[in-house]
């Protein structure tokens, strides 16, 4: 679905992107570890349109997505902030894109009521958005995004501001609803756990270049992503544990 090949981008002379390429297939969650300054958000504003690349090009579809703005490539970014509209209720923001494209206002109830049961805010419908929690905010934001049927998801750690616990719900909602639409993503993190937990597929991206793994046990075993050592970690305070009971 998506083919980046050979993407490079400079700031003031310094590389941020160096020859990136990937394919990202119809339905993939492409988890994109690395650490701050590493060229994730980088990346995903030239996916989207908000940066031109220096070199390299990029297709979705088998289309050339150089000469496409960003408001045509049909794809949406999330931040960690929700950056939702203050003066309208989450129904409306979440009908948002469905009423600029002159959808017919019974089918965007029907639309609008069937995303919020899935996403657990029916009972928020008529509320404002600081009325509501930051997860719930969150799930605003991303039902506003699935609401159009975007061909490309790109999230930029969206759930990064967010409470441990209910960045987990948010991984696991993720999940759910990626399945059941089938939505490709491409979601670039600093946390391995989310990484793992949200990916189909796996790459780390350092210094602006772009490692793609074959399999999680690849991911896994590179002494880039830390999760050995964090696993490593979690065995020793099981021991422990095992020690004192």
């Amino acid at each position: 679905m998506l083919t980046v090949a050979n993407l490079s981008k400079q700031f003031g002379g310094q590389p941020v992107l160096r020859n990136v390429s990937l394919v990202l297939n119809q339905g993939e969650v492409l988890a994109v570890l690395g650490r701050s300054g590493g060229g994730k958000t980088t990346l995903l504003k030239i996916l989207a349109g908000l940066e031109a690349p220096d070199a390299g090009t990029l297709h979705l579809r088998g289309q050339d997505l150089g000469p496409v703005p960003p408001n045509e490539r049909q794809m949406v970014y999330l931040y960690q902030e929700p950056l939702l509209f203050p003066h309208l209720t989450v129904f409306e923001n979440v009908a948002f894109g469905l009423r600029i494209r002159r959808v017919a206002q019974v089918e965007i109830t029907a639309q609008v009521t069937a995303l919020l049961d899935e996403l657990d805010l029916r009972e928020q419908a008529q509320k404002a958005p600081y009325q509501l929690s930051g997860g719930q905010r969150q799930r605003v934001s991303f039902g506003r995004a699935l609401i159009i049927r975007p061909r490309l998801l790109l999230l930029d750690e969206p759930f990064g501001n967010l409470d441990a616990q209910t960045r987990a719900d948010m991984q696991q909602l993720f999940l759910r609803v990626s399945r059941q639409h089938q939505i490709t993503s491409l979601f670039v993190t600093h946390d391995s756990r989310e990484a793992l937990t949200v990916g189909t597929r796996f790459a780390y991206l350092d210094e602006g270049q772009l490692t793609s793994f074959a399999s999680v046990a690849a991911f896994v075993e590179d002494a880039r992503t830390a999760i050995g050592s964090e696993l490593a970690f979690w065995e020793s305070v099981q021991q422990k544990r095992n020690m004192i009971i």
